[in-house]
């Protein structure tokens, strides 16, 4: 029995890292609304401005429009997201990324390393609430993400400061998968104590798997092979919301191996 129950948490805790892990593929652009809440004129012109901002100062500051993080933490998934796509320049990591969830009215500034000096969490408290999220609670989403990179900007331009620190840990999202974990295992001990029947069984006579266990493995895998519910574009791709203004920012190399470690806060509206 206890290596049935081995077996299973097995399979649970891979279905887990699976979701846990889903990052969208890193883009060709510094601006990528996953939601079509931006007007293509708008997102070109964010992009013009920061493809600007980023071949004078070597400083990448990228915008991310999301539907949801389905109850993840923003600031840690921004984190994630941030290292994932290596927003920055290698070696002064002075990354900053801009990270919306509309369907949950929560707003994120993470910054790399290197721009934790010139951009502070009181700075980025700062923008979240001067600049973006009252412009954000009368539906002017643009005129908040344009406001909020030109404070950046000015806070940015010609600063590296920073050196780097030990990276913080990953483990954001340990805490909610230690509840998971328990309450499986409080409904494990619910079925197994009963007596008779077979519906408690992870194998049945036959030493096959109930048809029960390989459902809940199978639909966990499908929902991460299937991506990320935040990010679904309605056809079950990333990227239908993103555009591409020309290609300039790809075409120059993309973003540059950049590295964060934690600065940054969040708001909601």
């Amino acid at each position: 029995m206890f290596k049935k129950l081995i077996l299973f948490f097995s399979f649970l805790l891979i279905g887990f890292l699976a979701i846990a892990q889903q990052i969208p593929p890193k883009p060709t652009t510094l601006v990528n609304d996953y939601t079509v809440t931006l007007s293509r004129a708008q997102v070109d012109a964010l992009e013009k401005k920061l493809v600007a901002f980023n071949d004078s100062t070597s400083t990448q500051i990228a915008v991310v429009i999301v539907r949801t993080v389905d109850g993840s933490d923003i600031n840690d998934y921004g984190q994630k997201l941030g290292r994932a796509w290596g927003i920055g320049t290698k070696g002064k990591n002075n990354g900053i990324l801009v990270l919306v969830a509309v369907g949950d009215r929560k707003i994120s500034i993470q910054t790399g390393y290197g721009a934790e000096g010139a951009v502070p969490d009181i700075i980025t408290h700062q923008i979240i609430n001067n600049d973006i999220t009252p412009r954000f609670k009368e539906g002017d989403y643009y005129g908040g993400l344009d406001a909020g990179t030109d404070d950046l900007m000015k806070y940015m331009k010609g600063e590296y400061k920073g050196n780097k620190k030990a990276k913080a840990d990953d483990g954001g999202g340990v805490g909610g998968f230690i509840i998971l974990i328990i309450i499986v295992v409080v409904i494990l001990i619910i079925i197994f104590r009963k007596r008779g029947g077979g519906g408690g069984q992870i194998y049945d006579s036959r030493g096959g798997a109930s048809p029960f266990w390989w459902f809940l493995g199978g639909a966990m895998l499908g929902r991460s092979s299937g991506g990320w519910g935040g990010f679904s574009n309605g056809d079950g791709g990333f990227g239908g919301g993103s555009s591409d203004s020309g290609g300039s920012f790809g075409d120059s190399g993309g973003f540059g191996g950049g590295d964060f470690g934690g600065g940054g806060s969040s708001g909601s509206w």
